[in-house]
């Protein structure tokens, strides 16, 4: 009895937001096999395995034999290579696409898969070796994982601007040209926190009509959104970092951001963790609480902080001159055209190129005003 040949081709897009050119199953026409067989497999975790390892090498293609009822192979390759990609969330994200093929009989089948990367395996090694350096250079041995997480938010955002041509995904682009969208920030934030020690995911959903991308942090066992992308000022402002979107609870990144895969819940405000670790740090670390406090504009909740006059605008930012600081956050409790009169009176105090940047301070009735200066 003649065996029965069948042939099959299939195109699976990757999980990269941002997907390339995707060529169609006729392209593969004549099954053709780079490189050599790499082994027989007959489970699902062998084909897993082999995908991983592929994958994370940066092959180009695979070639291995199965052994097993070739009928729900299609379904098996389709689960294997998505399970492999999430095994590594960092090779996951540079995976532009994948695709497979195979031939063979009813129970047997010569498979190939293929894959094409965004960022090569020396390009990779590239971004793991400026990785070290930049943790390194940035997070000091005394610092707690609270200092750390902000000491590498601020160099993401000081050292990377939004690449406005949306060609730039990757962590290697963003490190080599300084400019990546908000897959290259995202990624190479996850890069920097996991050498830090900080364990984070990347979230993938949609804020301001497009897709995008965050990260998702543990810290002393809480879970919060970071998203330096948006904390970067555009057009970039040398010098300028943003804390918007600086550890936040998913309710507070719902406002203008969604997700509909399955993420560990962020509920606890980190102004509130930020009040329980005052009261029991001190020395060092105490102070820095403090200034992360400031900084982040949690300090405007206490009594007393609102101004709603020239005269309470100029007090403040004199306090932030006699600081030796150009820049500070308000609350402002009157209308955006009311602030828009008020702050001319600030060039009384001999300062230029004032700029200001106003929202609803959340949980109240009034402005939140950050004023910067030379």
């Amino acid at each position: 009895m003649k065996k029965r040949w069948m042939e099959c081709a299939m195109i699976v897009l990757a999980g990269s937001l941002f997907l390339g050119f995707v060529p169609s199953a006729a392209d593969f026409g004549t099954v053709v096999y780079a490189g050599s067989e790499q082994g027989t497999v007959v489970t699902a975790d062998q084909i897993q395995g082999k995908l991983a390892s592929a994958a994370k090498a940066r092959l180009s293609s695979l070639t291995f034999t199965y052994k097993g009822q070739t009928s729900a192979l299609r379904s098996l390759l389709s689960k294997a290579l998505t399970q492999a990609l999430e095994s590594d969330v960092y090779t996951k994200y540079v995976t532009d696409s994948y695709s497979f093929s195979w031939r063979g009989t009813a129970t047997s089948a010569s498979v190939t898969v293929r894959f094409v990367y965004r960022e090569s395996a020396a390009q990779t090694n590239y971004v793991n070796s400026r990785v070290k350096q930049i943790v390194q250079n940035v997070v000091k041995p005394e610092m707690n994982d609270h200092q750390k997480v902000k000491a590498l938010h601020d160099w993401i955002v000081l050292h990377l601007k939004y690449d406005k041509t949306l060609r730039k995904y990757t962590a290697y682009e963003g490190l080599k040209t300084g400019e990546a969208v908000c897959q290259g920030y995202s990624l190479l934030a996850y890069k920097l926190l996991l050498e830090a020690g900080i364990p984070n995911l990347i979230v993938e959903g949609t804020a301001g009509g497009q897709l995008h991308a965050w990260n998702l942090l543990k810290l002393q066992g809480k879970w919060y959104h970071m998203d330096t992308t948006w904390d970067d000022p555009t057009p970039d402002l040398a010098g300028q970092v943003h804390y918007n979107y600086y550890l936040r609870t998913d309710k507070q990144m719902k406002q203008d951001h969604s997700w509909t895969r399955s993420y560990p819940g962020a509920g606890t405000a980190y102004k509130d963790t930020l009040l329980l670790l005052l009261r029991s740090a001190g020395g060092a670390s105490k102070a820095f609480f403090e200034s992360l406090q400031e900084e982040l504009g949690y300090t405007l909740y206490q009594s007393g902080m609102a101004v709603n006059s020239a005269d309470g605008m100029k007090e403040k930012v004199q306090q932030a001159i006699k600081q030796g600081k150009h820049t500070a956050t308000i609350r402002y409790s009157g209308t955006a055209e009311q602030l828009a009169d008020d702050l001319p009176y600030l060039y009384e105090l001999n300062i230029s190129h004032i700029t200001y940047y106003n929202e609803p301070l959340e949980d109240t009735s009034d402005l939140k005003v950050r004023v910067d200066w030379e």
